[in-house]
């Protein structure tokens, strides 16, 4: 497999992960987010969300930042603030404070991105282990 090919499906991974990560995070953050779940609006702003955010991560592998993506928390940091421009940019807040959804919404996101690398790194080991525990 060539280089070109290679590069090209690890940004693909990369837009799957920082897709599905802000979308949760802005199904959560959003207000009357688990009362609302089968909303087509909800679901139509947080996909928005993921999607803009995805295609930030994709386009922040041509630069030098792409570095941040191989370590943990710098790659929790960088999904974080690319979630909230993400979702301050698919919609306005319901929050009293203008700019808090849109915080609390990159955090979530920040944090999913750091418990997904720490459950998924080594091929999930952790979740094989605990799976081999519980089930012998």
């Amino acid at each position: 497999m060539s280089s070109l090919t290679s590069d090209w499906i690890r940004r693909a991974r990369l837009f799957v992960q920082r897709f599905w990560q802000p979308t949760s995070a802005c199904m959560t953050c959003m207000p009357g987010s688990w009362g609302n779940f089968m909303s087509a609006a909800h679901w139509a702003i947080a996909l928005q969300t993921g999607l803009l955010t995805g295609l930030l991560a994709v386009l922040l592998t041509f630069t030098p930042a792409a570095r941040l993506y191989s370590h943990r928390y710098g790659n929790a940091l960088v999904v974080g603030c690319l979630t909230a421009i993400g979702d301050a940019w698919s919609h306005k807040s319901h929050y009293r404070i203008p700019i808090l959804e849109h915080l609390l919404t990159g955090v979530i996101s920040g944090l999913f991105a750091l418990a997904a690398w720490y459950l998924l790194e080594d091929r999930a080991r952790r979740i094989r282990a605990v799976w081999a525990r519980v089930f012998g």
